[in-house]
């Protein structure tokens, strides 16, 4: 029976962290403070947005990245005020660090002036990106 317990420790433990996993990636997280760097149209490597632009983060070997852009491309089409950009986070080292990403896919969230107030790791879904735009202003 004592050989069970342990066993029965890592499976309760595995699966509770399996599902927090999948229900935090994709999710919109809101930045508390909005002094970080500012990303111009240089750095992002297209034209900001009036209101939005989002800006993902992925790398070649990433199928949830191509999910992403997918979306994301597809999302913006309709939407005049927003932006989108992608960036190769293998290309872009030095800025990744000084963004501190940690995992791809990772989208940015930048209001109009650049700077960035939420992002997104994971894929995701079309309800949580719109919802992150309109908390734009």
């Amino acid at each position: 029976m004592k050989t069970f317990i342990p066993l029965a420790f890592v499976l309760v433990s595995a699966t509770g962290y399996g599902l927090w996993y999948q229900r935090t990636r994709g999710e919109f997280r809101k930045k508390k403070t909005v002094n970080g760097p500012t990303l111009t149209s240089a750095i992002v490597g297209t034209e900001l947005g009036a209101r939005a632009t989002m800006v993902q983060f992925s790398s070649a070997f990433c199928t949830p990245c191509r999910a992403t852009k997918a979306l994301l491309e597809d999302m913006v089409k309709t939407m005049t005020d927003v932006r989108y950009a992608h960036i190769d986070a293998e290309s872009h080292l030095e800025l990744v660090r000084e963004l501190n990403i940690l995992s791809t896919p990772t989208t940015l969230f930048l209001n109009h002036a650049g700077v960035e107030v939420g992002r997104a790791m994971g894929t995701p879904k079309r309800a949580q990106v719109h919802a992150a735009l309109a908390a734009i202003h």
